[in-house]
């Protein structure tokens, strides 16, 4: 498994390009803008859109969605709990952004500990709701793509409509304190981290 991070949207979101280095089959893990920049870096390297999937459904991590949809063709994938915000009917502004719902439909719904495969790298879905509802992080191999549930010394924002401090807490020590401690933690903005790293300093989860 190789990936690519990269910076996307007005909000230099943390977007991901993951893919398998036998049969080029990627996942494009929250593409929150620049849809040229993303375009570019799977042409030049030759790599198949297999799937779209979206950590959850907030105006910046999907931003490119759209475009994407229609270059690759691949099913776009988030949690049923967060499925609403595609649709630009159902949501209103977020509150960061300003940005609408993208006037979409999830093609797929992912489920808890549901595995999504690139050739033989394999993703393990893993619901962690509260920053939103239908929150997910991505597990492949020894590496964590955590969207806005775990951040360097932090976690994510619990005051956006369903959002719940409770369940962020219990998301992160039940499911993702139980990782390796040298999981690399690439979250959906700012630094990585590990696993290791936030259990020894990160203030929310002591």
């Amino acid at each position: 498994m190789k990936y690519k991070k990269m910076h996307l949207g007005i909000y230099q979101t943390n977007g991901y390009i993951v893919y398998d280095e036998t049969t080029f089959e990627a996942a494009v893990i929250d593409p929150a803008g620049d849809f040229e920049e993303l375009v570019r870096f799977l042409d030049e390297n030759k790599l198949k859109t297999k799937y779209i999937i979206l950590t959850h459904g907030h105006g910046d991590h999907i931003g490119a969605v759209p475009k994407l949809k229609k270059y690759t063709d691949a099913p776009i994938c988030i949690h049923e709990g967060d499925a609403y915000m595609l649709n630009g009917s159902m949501i209103k502004n977020f509150l960061t952004s300003g940005i609408v719902g993208i006037g979409m439909h999830a093609d797929k719904h992912l489920s808890d500990n549901e595995i999504l495969e690139l050739g033989s790298t394999k993703l393990r879905i893993i619901h962690t709701p509260g920053h939103t509802k239908g929150s997910i992080c991505i597990s492949c191999e020894d590496q964590l793509f955590a969207g806005d549930t775990l951040f360097a010394a932090s976690i994510g924002r619990t005051d956006f409509e369903y959002g719940s401090y409770e369940d962020i807490i219990n998301s992160i020590k039940t499911k993702l304190l139980l990782l390796p401690d040298d999981t690399m933690v690439h979250p959906g903005h700012g630094s990585e981290t590990t696993i290791g790293l936030e259990k020894r300093r990160n203030p929310f989860l002591r």
